[in-house]
């Protein structure tokens, strides 16, 4: 992986895949809409811009609601970025991890957050709703972060994340990074090591997918066996749960990653 390879147009073998069809599918897909509810599925990558609308009370109920007829029993809650509001968006959170809690007893929940401009006081508020899992993801390396990142810092997303374990190191921390970028071999072991440094010892790591022309373009296609390869290492590092591949996303078998039985 270097900065001088040529930018990539079309998508090797490993990363040919059907889209997801059926009935099941039609169903849930139906059930989301109806719910006016969005999911990182639909729109990972590819989040719509523009002012957001305030926020809907209701919403947090429709999440459970949707949870609970889909029967689910791990569910990841993400959001877009809300810096017009000023706890971030954090109670919101918190009442979505409330709601789903309230309509499914055993439910384990899984939240990605922003970095909510590295103000602690939201990070408070969503914890002290009792995740099973904080996930904030580092997304890149930090030579790329003006680029990839621009309106995120670095160390101010490792400081997040050490923050969960000085909050409260019974909810355990989750990130994750993406790999095609044009980041180096160094800088993926120093981006690794340095969440490793914050206590977090959950991880993923996936390959980049450009969305549409406007986004950046990929670089480098990572092949199968180097994911293997970063995963092994991450582990010997010291992480517990490592998910390493080419489709590999931050919610990517969040439930079988959470048990200990991810591959």
């Amino acid at each position: 992986m270097t900065t001088s390879n040529p930018i990539r147009t079309g998508k090797p073998a490993w990363l040919r895949r059907k889209l997801p069809s059926g009935p099941a599918y039609e169903q849930i897909r139906s059930m989301i809409g109806k719910g006016q509810l969005h999911t990182v599925c639909q729109e990972a990558c590819n989040i719509d811009g523009g002012q957001p609308g305030p926020l809907d009370p209701d919403e947090p109920r429709r999440v459970a609601d949707a949870a609970a007829n889909m029967n689910l029993r791990y569910v990841v809650v993400t959001s877009v970025t809300r810096d017009d509001l000023k706890d971030g968006g954090s109670a919101h959170f918190a009442a979505t991890i409330d709601a789903l809690r309230e309509k499914i007893p055993e439910v384990r929940v899984e939240v990605l957050i922003p970095d909510f401009q590295g103000v602690r006081s939201p990070l408070e508020t969503v914890l002290a709703a009792h995740p099973d899992v904080l996930n904030h993801n580092m997304e890149t390396v930090q030579r790329l972060y003006p680029g990839v990142r621009p309106q995120a810092d670095y160390d101010r997303s490792l400081e997040l994340l050490a923050r969960v374990r000085r909050i409260d190191p019974s909810i355990p921390a989750k990130s994750g990074i993406m790999l095609g970028l044009g980041e180096t071999e160094e800088e993926v072991r120093q981006v690794i090591a340095d969440i490793h440094h914050t206590g977090c010892r959950m991880l993923t790591i996936g390959q980049y997918l450009q969305p549409t022309p406007q986004h950046l373009p990929v670089i480098d296609f990572i092949p199968p066996e180097e994911f293997d390869r970063w995963r092994q290492f991450s582990l010997e590092l010291g992480f517990d749960k490592v998910a390493s591949g080419p489709f590999v996303r931050s919610s990517y078998h969040a439930g079988s990653m959470f048990s200990g039985n991810e591959k």
